[in-house]
């Protein structure tokens, strides 16, 4: 056979025979959206950062859930905005602050079409915007740290509010040691042996996580590198996976998705649960303020950003495209 005989051309001859071979497909199942829902709020208020996101109000909430539904995406992820904060996120654990109003709406109006999620940590609710309990340190250049146990407690206690208030998935974003052992725990002596856990596992300390911060209206002093991951760090992100799977995490996420394709593939060739990818905040506005300027296609550069994302490993991607890839792929 000589060497011309082999042309892999062939199979990129038309549209037909590209989607026939294609290695990599996306289907609106494999979406889920994040959203954000204000206390006080009376519609939805645009963010910003991130054009076409929106901030919702408990009703505007419903008609989005509503119309998620009928695009047939997989599931919404929900974070609460309150108007209070304290030292401890109280609001998190109250069960008619915001988030668990929320999932107690979205819940009803889903009607079974969609698995609802919710984030499971305290930074929209502390006044100082980290996602756990604050202690003095003297080792500290801040002069405090996050006290690892007392903030396991609160995740612990948010766990079972949330179960209450209807999630069917508990979203642990705080990245603390030993979270979702704490919260399988609770959750299975509190008889909630169905509600399930989404360890973000391998979650970095990223730039990209800005636009999102003006979403949940954060109150952020510092940084979150004393617990977050270093983004130097490639096998670290297994090991912080290989952790939440035996603690009891059914599904892992490696958080930000598009500058960590290398560490979601590995992620994906090894773990025995679903591996699901977050394409953040900073992410999306990339690539809508690139369009804005007409410097990219939009639609061809959201396309390849999240069929990236699912070639590297991902089995869910969690997109604030969602419901614009649903319908487009629906409409195809």
């Amino acid at each position: 056979m000589s060497q011309r005989s082999i042309r892999p051309r062939r199979l990129r001859s038309s549209p037909a025979m590209r989607r026939l071979v294609a290695e990599t497909r996306l289907h609106p199942a494999d979406l889920v959206l994040p959203m954000f829902v204000r206390e006080g709020a009376t519609g939805p208020e645009p963010i910003g950062s991130m054009p076409g996101v929106v901030q919702h109000s408990l009703d505007s909430l419903k008609g989005a859930i509503a119309q998620a539904a009928e695009a047939g995406i997989g599931g919404v992820m929900l974070f609460g905005v309150p108007l209070e904060k304290d030292a401890i996120g109280s609001g998190a654990t109250d069960p008619d602050g915001i988030l668990n109003l929320a999932t107690r709406v979205a819940v009803e109006e889903a009607g079974g079409a969609l698995v609802v999620q919710t984030d499971l940590c305290l930074d929209e609710f502390t006044d100082h915007g980290h996602c756990g309990v604050l202690r003095a340190s003297t080792s500290s250049a801040t002069g405090y740290e996050v006290d690892n146990e007392a903030t396991l407690e609160r995740y612990r206690e948010m766990a079972l509010v949330q179960a209450e208030s209807g999630s069917h998935l508990l979203g642990l974003s705080g990245m603390m040691d030993g979270q979702t052992a704490v919260v399988r725990e609770a959750l299975e002596g509190a008889g909630f042996v169905d509600t399930a856990i989404l360890a973000y596992a391998a979650k970095y300390a990223s730039a990209y996580y800005g636009p999102f911060r003006e979403a949940v209206n954060s109150s952020l002093v510092g940084d979150r590198r004393s617990y977050q991951m270093d983004a130097a760090n490639r096998r670290e992100g297994s090991l912080e996976v290989e952790l939440d799977i035996i603690e009891g995490a059914d599904v892992v996420m490696v958080k930000p998705a598009g500058s960590y394709l290398d560490v979601l593939a590995d992620v994906a060739a090894t773990s025995t649960v679903p591996v699901w990818a977050y394409q953040v905040s900073g992410e999306y506005a990339m690539i809508e303020a690139a369009a804005a300027n007409g410097w990219i296609d939009r639609e061809r550069a959201i396309d390849e950003s999240v069929l990236a994302i699912k070639r590297a490993g991902a089995d869910v991607v969690l997109t604030y495209w969602a419901l614009e890839l649903a319908e487009r792929l629906r409409r195809s």
